[in-house]
Parts: C-alpha cells; sequence; structure tokens
C-alpha cells in the first residue's frame, strides 16, 4: 500500500501563531495607533478619548515649525556624523587587517571578541558610566586631567555643548565599531578567492588589492551598514537622555528624546509626539531611497537597460 504524504506545512503555521499575535498585540497596534493620533487631539496621560482635528496636519504644521524640533534634528545629524565616520573608518581598517593574505592575525578570535564586546553592554549602563566618569567637581577623568596638569581645577564637563556631543558620538562610536566590523568581515569571506589569488600573481601589493578588489565588492554590505547605522543614528534615545538629558541648553537633544518630551514630560502630548516620530520616520524612508540611488551599481543598471532593450527589439543585439 503507498504510504500517504505527511504535510507539516500546518505545524508550520501553527510555531508561528505566538509571534504573529506577539507582533499584532506590541508592535503592530501602537504603530498604527501612533499613526491616527497623530491626526487628533490626544493629550494627557490617561486618556483614552480623543477627536480628528478640522486641520488633519495641524500637528505636523507645529511640530515643523517647532525650533526645538529642528535643532534636536541638527543635533541628532551631527552626532551620527562625528560617530559614523571614524567608525567605518576604524572598521574597514580592522577589516583589511584581518582578511589581508599575507599578513595573519595571531588570535583572531579574541581580538573579534573584545573589539565587539562593547556592543554586548547594554547602552544605558554605558551612558550612565561615562555621566560618574565625566562627573563634576569629583570624577575620574577631572582627577586625571589634573593630576596630569591639563587643568588647574575641576570643569565641569556636563556643561559644555561640544564636549557633550563629542562623549556621546564616542560612545556610540565604540559601541558599533565592533559590529561594523563583524558585518563587513563576512562580507569579505564571500568575496570568490580566486580574485585574491590572481592579484597577488599579478604582483598587487595589500593595499591595491583592498582597493580596487575587496572594497568595490563590499559596495552592498557597506550600503547595509549605512543604513543601518543612519536608522540607529536618527533613533538615538538612550545614551544621550542618560548621559547628560540633552543638556546643556538642549545642545545633544536628539530626535528621540524631543519625542519622548513631548509624549511624557509637561502637557503629555502625545498627538504632538505621534506627529514628530512620523516626520522622523518620513526623513528615514527618504535618505535610505537616496542613498539606495547614490549607491546603486550603476554597470548593472546599464546592463539591464540594455536587456530590456534588446527584448523590446525581438531579442537581436
Amino acid at each position: 500500500m503507498a504510504r500517504k504524504g505527511v504535510s507539516y506545512a500546518k505545524w508550520g503555521y501553527i510555531f508561528s501563531i505566538p509571534f504573529v499575535v506577539t507582533f499584532i498585540i506590541f508592535s503592530l497596534y501602537p504603530t498604527l495607533y501612533t499613526v491616527v493620533i497623530g491626526f487628533t487631539d490626544l493629550r494627557g496621560l490617561g486618556k483614552t478619548t480623543f477627536k480628528f482635528l478640522s486641520d488633519p496636519f495641524a500637528n505636523f504644521t507645529a511640530i515643523l515649525a517647532n525650533v526645538t524640533f529642528k535643532q534636536s534634528l541638527a543635533n541628532t545629524a551631527i552626532i551620527w556624523t562625528m560617530n559614523f565616520i571614524p567608525q567605518i573608518t576604524l572598521a574597514l581598517l580592522l577589516t583589511a587587517w584581518f582578511t589581508t593574505r599575507r599578513f595573519q592575525v595571531k588570535a583572531q578570535g579574541a581580538f573579534k571578541v573584545l573589539i565587539y564586546m562593547p556592543n554586548i553592554i547594554t547602552a544605558a549602563t554605558i551612558a550612565i558610566l561615562f555621566n560618574a566618569l565625566f562627573g563634576y567637581p569629583k570624577g575620574p577623568v577631572n582627577d586625571l586631567l589634573i593630576r596630569l596638569g591639563f587643568l588647574d581645577a575641576p570643569s565641569n564637563f556636563h556643561l559644555q555643548k561640544w564636549t557633550s556631543k563629542g562623549v556621546i558620538a564616542f560612545i556610540q562610536f565604540w559601541m558599533w565599531y565592533g559590529n561594523s566590523m563583524i558585518v563587513l568581515i563576512a562580507g569579505v569571506l564571500g568575496i570568490d578567492v580566486t580574485l585574491f589569488e590572481a592579484a597577488e600573481i599579478d604582483g598587487a601589493n595589500a593595499t591595491q588589492i583592498f582597493f580596487r578588489i575587496t572594497l568595490p565588492r563590499l559596495k552592498t554590505i557597506v550600503l547595509y551598514v549605512l543604513i543601518t547605522s543612519m536608522i540607529g543614528g536618527l533613533q538615538m534615545f538612550d545614551i544621550p537622555r542618560l548621559y547628560n538629558l540633552g543638556r546643556p541648553d538642549n545642545a545633544t537633544l536628539t530626535s528621540s528624546v524631543f519625542i519622548y518630551n513631548q509624549a511624557f514630560s509637561g502637557s503629555y502630548l502625545y498627538n504632538r509626539a505621534s506627529a514628530a516620530s512620523m516626520i522622523v520616520f518620513l526623513i528615514i524612508v527618504v535618505l535610505s531611497v537616496a542613498l539606495f540611488f547614490i549607491m546603486r551599481d550603476k554597470d548593472e543598471v546599464k546592463a539591464r537597460k540594455l536587456e530590456r532593450q534588446i527584448k523590446r527589439r525581438g531579442g537581436v543585439a
């Protein structure tokens, strides 16, 4: 007798139910609710009733005209730039160091673990740690600089705008350069080894191999790192919030901290916070599309155009 085939498809659907339910309750519903209240008058802790505004875009107009919101966007861009440029530079250098065929690094596993370690530590812990390190009037950094003769008296670093921005940018860089390095190394391992062997036979040195072979083939991976870092940068919250509460004079106020303050400080303007979050989301979408367009493979685009032209002509080249 022929045995009936066993279908396991239903078990896949059954096992996915807990994830789907959790996603709908804790992710999809809050997201849709946030979009809706951006067009309403909802404000106040514990209030659940609201009505749609006669001018549905009033909250968006108010947020776009808000000077503090504009400052928060500028701060976010500055801090992210200060963090990303050294982050991607060091990640690429370490990637080249670990993957070069002529210089075999010993104990690579230990090095990679140590470099990646800051990414495992929670951001809140690191923010509080650095707040204590730069403490005033007593703090390790102040004590060290005084002992070395760089300062005559303790300095309140928390009241210095660019110092605070620099510390936050450094924390972001220190936490994420290891993650970027791991992703880039994974990309290098996916490149055909024969390309490196052929280059070595032709007499190319390590620098030429990296810039002429490795880096061009990491374009997609670099784009991924750039976009994910940009999204994370626009969502910076715990480090600027816990390090210096956005001070001094809103110098470290990021867009996420601004949204938090709108929703949970003062008047509890949930509608304004929702509008601000959607504006940030649209900024992320626009920047992501722009980066995809700028870093697209132009040769591949030309090849696709040529292929479409050939198909239109009936397959004649």
